[in-house]
C-alpha cells in the first residue's frame, strides 16, 4: 500500500502532493514511536556488549546517522537531495499513472528497496544517508536515555541535519509531484 510508509518524509511529500494533511500527525506518532522502540530492542540485543565496546562513537553507530565529514551545509544538502530523489521516486512508483500500467502488483516495495540501496550506495557516503527523520531521531532520543555504559554524547550537535534535511527534502518532492500533478 502507498499508505505503508515508515518515513515522516515520505509522509510529509505525500500530505503535500495530495493536500491531505489528516494522516500526518498520527502516521509521524506512530513512526517515532516504532523508531524508539525498535532501537529499544537493539539494545537489548546488544545488552552483553555494551560493556564490552570500549567506543562511544561506535556505541552511538548502532543508533544514529553520523557524518564522513562535519560540515553543516554541505552535509543539510546532501540529506535534502537524497530524500528529494527518494521521495518524488516513490511518489513516482505510486502514482496513479503508473498504478494503472505497471509496475506488476506487489513489485513496489521491492523498487523502494532498491531505491533506498541506490541512494546509499550513490549519496550516502557524506552523512551516513539518514533520509527518514524518524530513522535518526528516534533512536538518537532512545540513545540519549537508555543505560548504556560509557556511551558518551547523543551528539546532539548533528542531530538537525538529519531531521530537517530530509523534511525538506521530502516538501520539496511533495511540491514537485503536485506540480506535475502525480
Amino acid at each position: 500500500s502507498a499508505d505503508a510508509h515508515l518515513n515522516p518524509a515520505v509522509t510529509l511529500g505525500f500530505a503535500l502532493r495530495s493536500g491531505d494533511f489528516s494522516k500526518f500527525g498520527p502516521y509521524l506518532a506512530a513512526q517515532m514511536f516504532g523508531a524508539i522502540l525498535g532501537s529499544a530492542l537493539v539494545w537489548l540485543h546488544y545488552l552483553p556488549h555494551w560493556k564490552e565496546t570500549p567506543d562511544p562513537s561506535a556505541k552511538r553507530a548502532c543508533f544514529c546517522t553520523a557524518p564522513a565529514i562535519r560540515n553543516f551545509l554541505p552535509n543539510l544538502v546532501s540529506e535534502i537531495i537524497a530524500t528529494f530523489v527518494l521521495v518524488f521516486a516513490v511518489g513516482a512508483i505510486f502514482s496513479r499513472s503508473v498504478s494503472a500500467t505497471g509496475p506488476a502488483a506487489g513489485l513496489g516495495p521491492y523498487l523502494v528497496a532498491s531505491l533506498v540501496w541506490g541512494i546509499g550506495l550513490s549519496l550516502g557516503g557524506t552523512t551516513g544517508y539518514a533520509i527518514n527523520p524518524a530513522r535518526d531521531l528516534g533512536p538518537r532520543i532512545a540513545h540519549a536515555i537508555l543505560p548504556i555504559a560509557g556511551k558518551g554524547g547523543s551528539d546532539w550537535t548533528y542531530a538537525p541535519i538529519p531531521v530537517i534535511g530530509p523534511l525538506v527534502g521530502g516538501a520539496l518532492a511533495g511540491a514537485a509531484m503536485r506540480f506535475l500533478s502525480f
